[in-house]
């Protein structure tokens, strides 16, 4: 965590563990920044597209388990982010552009 000029920016550590694996790669940050969301990923990491849904919805379940440690049913939380999902997929709120 730091700052910057323009105020105080909150960065998440990384994960325990990457430190001591041979092999270790950051496939996507997300960012709110001045309530916009930002994001910066590794677009050609997989030959198949596919692969992202699959870590898509592993990032899904790992939000659900987060909310179920806050007493939160897990199950009903992964049901809305998917229904919300599918609202987003089929109505867009946003079009993403490229930022350099």
């Amino acid at each position: 965590m730091g700052t910057s000029e323009m105020g105080e920016v909150k960065e998440l550590a990384p994960p325990a563990g990457i430190h001591a694996a041979s092999r270790a790669m950051e496939l996507a940050r997300i960012w709110i920044v001045d309530n916009k969301q930002q994001v910066s990923l590794s677009g050609n990491l997989w030959d198949d597209p596919a692969a992202w849904g699959l870590m898509l919805v592993d990032l899904a379940r790992h939000v659900s388990k987060a909310y179920e440690n806050q007493g939160r049913d897990k199950e009903e939380v992964l049901g809305r982010i998917l229904r919300a999902f599918d609202a987003e997929r089929g109505h867009p709120t946003d079009d993403p552009e490229q930022l350099l």
